[in-house]
């Protein structure tokens, strides 16, 4: 029964991918077919951010009334609907009115189920539900590409996208009756400690080792989304390739995620999550010596896989190490916050380089990516000399 369910959870995190990289892909069709201005992309982004820190700060709250299930279902229906209007579209307003309810689906999923199988399932099921999560945000600049090259209309994509949303909504009700069969001790540890108050943020500020978590998160993140949001604008604007080309490498990118994230979940078997982060990390590095370099705009292609590759294994690794640095009496509360700081990487990032691309060129693209990464590691340097220390200090009560 707990495979099943996995498998259900696994599906569940396509659907949580699929939006993540469709508006991203669709975008130069957008603001091509409306006559926007590129930057007019951060209005929307930054308010589907918005929407998704809310409802990830109170995902807890919401799985302690309505359970990990429910929560899980209604979010994955309420982006269906959402993706469904968001394509009737024709002005910058009515995006925008629709970005926070579009947005509030993915917050409560993603710490809802982030925290319950970093609780109840192994390492390597953690990579695996994420490299689920890269197979949705993979598909949604192929389908996108597909639509584009077809029909020459990017609501096109997103009908498409919202079919499949569909489907998986139904399978997310259909499976309702599989969590409550799912009982084990762990799970009904993990009901506990839902059923009590979180911790507030303020609570958790107080710890160093928090505050480092929040930074980690919020610049691995940060990476990943202007990564993805932008880079199609980059092929298209700065290595001249066409629209539906630019999408269908974008989608190199997402593959990468998906890859790297799977060769973490067979890998964590031997190597410990940590070591997976940094052996990341010096992909990442090596991609974009790669981006910097004047060659054929086929290998930034190519550079971009590694940046997806390498940085794929990042969050997912970070989330499943969390109940263990922390203890499992916290991590919803923790995991809650640090969603809430990915999300707000998401929010604040990608539009600050749309307002810089704006004013220097999108030939910037590269040089941001590098600032990101460079603080990224840094701050990871100094998350595991953290979490080193209070592993060490609790070791050192119990033996008290």
């Amino acid at each position: 029964m707990a495979t099943l369910l996995f498998i259900v959870i696994s599906f569940v995190f396509v659907g949580l991918g699929l939006p993540d990289s469709l508006f991203g892909a669709a975008w130069p069709d957008i603001y091509s077919d409306l006559n926007l201005p590129i930057s007019y992309a951060n209005y929307v982004t930054t308010l589907i951010s918005v929407g998704t820190v809310l409802s990830s700060l109170f995902a807890s709250q919401l799985v302690a009334k309505l359970g990990t299930g429910k929560v899980a279902a209604l979010s994955t229906l309420l982006t269906t609907i959402m993706l469904l209007i968001f394509s009737l579209g024709d002005n910058i307003i009515f995006f925008c009115l629709l970005s926070i309810p579009l947005g509030l689906g993915a917050g409560a999923i993603d710490a809802a189920l982030n925290n319950y199988v970093a609780l109840n399932y192994s390492s390597t099921h953690m990579s695996f539900m994420h490299c689920f999560y890269g197979v949705g945000v993979s598909a949604s600049p192929l389908l996108m590409s597909f639509a584009l090259a077809k029909t020459d209309s990017w609501q096109g994509g997103y009908h498409i996208v919202a079919i499949i949303m569909a489907t998986i909504t139904l399978v997310g009700f259909l499976a309702l009756p599989l969590w409550k069969k799912v009982k084990n001790k762990t799970q009904e540890k993990q009901e506990k400690q839902v059923e009590q108050k979180p911790k507030s943020v303020f609570t958790l500020a107080k710890m160093p080792a928090v505050r480092v978590a929040w930074v980690v998160f919020f610049f691995t993140v940060a990476l990943e989304f202007t990564c993805g949001i932008w880079g199609c604008t980059y092929l298209v604007q700065v290595e001249k390739m066409s629209e539906s080309l630019a999408a269908a490498t974008l989608t190199f990118y997402y593959i990468g995620i998906t890859s790297g994230r799977a060769v973490s979940g067979v890998i964590s078997k031997w190597i410990n999550p940590q070591k997976i982060i940094f052996l990341g990390y010096g992909v990442v590095g090596l991609a974009l010596v790669i981006l910097f370099l004047p060659i054929p705009a086929t290998f930034k292609g190519v550079a971009l896989f590694m940046i997806g590759f390498g940085n794929g294994p990042t969050f997912p690794n970070l989330t499943f190490l969390t109940p263990r640095y922390f203890g499992q009496d916290m991590s919803a509360s923790v995991i809650a916050t640090q969603t809430a700081c990915c999300n707000i990487g998401i929010l604040l990032m990608p539009p600050v380089f749309g307002f810089l691309a704006e004013w220097l060129g999108v030939e910037i693209f590269p040089i941001c990516l590098a600032v990101l990464y460079a603080i990224m590691v840094i701050s990871t340097i100094i998350y595991a000399k953290r979490t080193r220390d209070l592993i060490t200090n609790k070791e050192k009560s119990k033996n008290c």
